[in-house]
């Protein structure tokens, strides 16, 4: 039987390993990025979020859907539909149900409900009804709470400003609140980490070397009992990375990286195999380096157990 992704999230936080999931803004990054994975003997995740639909190239759930279907293996990916914003980054509401089940009807093996710009009553009753679509397939849900900063238009806070002062980061309380009344299966939070910028001139910009409150991250992971999520995964120290698996992240999301790569490669060759290439070995390089989770697919799939 194929290992869910909610157990292979389990099966992360209990041995103290994360999950990556590389976000796809371009068709052509998911056959180098899945080929990556395979080679490096790991698990990970495939995802796609609604702005990578209209800012970037990704067309939508169903194009995504499609691609990953052509180069998937069962014991290597699975496919998980990223921010799905209840008010989006533009500050437009959205009909975030309708995508939702359209993903699921497709085949994503996850999803998640983004409602962190409202209140946290709001948050809470959005997240749940996305939650009840969910589970009534079957679909684990992830949810989001606290503010990750760097999708919004305009530049950001000076990131020093931002980590001292500890704005935006998810609140202890209201965690275990949200995780209890929402029924979410994994939560996303703010601890030190932010976006990649995805507008303007700071598309193309290095990202900000992020650093995490690990012992802010330790009292969520205790309160929620939840497996939680790293966004913004691009720039943060390897260091802080290995210490935050083991305090609780159980999947961590990798897009700017990736992304830059491949349309850094694409401008200075001009073509999509080069641009391919590029993927690729980052990607390669990121699964062997900076988590060090190459060679563990056996163990998260649990085929040394069923062997």
């Amino acid at each position: 039987m194929e290992t869910t992704s909610k157990q292979l999230i389990d099966r992360a936080r209990a041995g103290g390993l994360a999950i990556p999931a590389f976000n796809i803004p371009y068709l052509p990054m998911m056959q180098p990025v899945i080929q990556a994975i395979v080679d490096a003997d790991a698990v990970a995740f495939i995802e796609s979020a609604r702005l990578e639909w209209y800012k970037f190239e990704a067309k939508g759930p169903g194009p995504i859907a499609t691609e990953f279907k052509k180069y998937a293996g069962a014991n290597h990916v699975r496919l998980h539909l990223d921010h799905v914003p209840v008010v989006d980054e533009d500050d437009i509401y959205v009909d975030y149900l309708p995508i939702i089940q359209e993903a699921i009807a497709l085949g994503f093996d996850s999803v998640m409900v983004d409602a962190s710009r409202l209140s946290l009553e709001e948050n809470i009753a959005a997240t749940s009804l996305a939650v009840q679509i969910a589970h009534a397939a079957g679909v684990p849900c992830e949810a989001e709470l606290g503010a990750v900063l760097g999708h919004e238009s305009g530049p950001l806070p000076p990131y020093e400003e931002l980590y001292t002062s500890g704005k935006g980061f998810t609140d202890i309380d209201e965690a275990a609140r949200f995780s209890t009344e929402t029924g979410c299966d994994w939560l996303s939070v703010a601890i030190g980490n932010i976006h990649g910028a995805v507008s303007g001139a700071q598309r193309d910009a290095k990202k900000v070397e992020a650093r995490l409150n690990l012992d802010h991250l330790e009292k969520l992971s205790r309160a929620t009992d939840l497996p939680l999520v790293l966004h913004g995964g691009t720039g943060i120290r390897k260091e802080y990375l290995r210490e935050a698996m083991k305090r609780g992240i159980a999947k961590i999301n990798v897009g700017t990286e990736i992304r830059q790569a491949y349309e850094s490669a694409f401008r200075e060759a001009g073509t999509v195999v080069a641009a391919q290439e590029a993927v690729y070995h980052r990607t390669f390089d990121y699964l062997s380096n900076d988590i060090e989770v190459a060679g563990k697919r056996s163990i998260l799939t649990n085929e040394r157990i069923n062997a």
